[in-house]
């Protein structure tokens, strides 16, 4: 998947959005994985139990693009595409980017 979206020319109107909202969907996205970590905390099982599990689900959601981007304008497609993948954003969060970029990302979600 890399390869497919390296060679699209990103708009800078799409630059500008897209570095404007990146930092608040990661922030909403770790708000709601901080959440699951207390349900997961607060269960009835045995404390290592919730433990090793809680380190396990931090250790795989530490590499997740909603937690850590290289928000490179050349890393910019597949960051959404993974966003989206993620469940960090929604099809709605790319309101105001351009058409060509949302049909964009919306055929490499679904192709990957």
């Amino acid at each position: 998947m890399r390869g497919e979206h390296a060679m699209y020319d990103v708009k800078e109107s799409d630059w500008k959005l897209y570095r404007s909202r990146i930092a608040d969907w990661q922030e909403n996205y770790m708000e709601r994985l901080c959440k699951e970590y207390i349900r997961l905390l607060a269960s009835d099982k045995n404390a290592s139990d919730r433990f090793w599990e809680l380190f396990d689900r931090i250790k795989e959601d530490s590499t997740r693009t909603g937690v850590v981007a290289r928000n490179a304008r050349s890393s910019m497609v597949g960051n959404l595409v993974h966003l989206m993948q993620e469940g960090a954003i929604s099809e709605e969060d790319l309101a105001g980017f351009s058409d060509e970029l949302i049909e964009r990302v919306k055929f490499l979600v679904t192709v990957s």
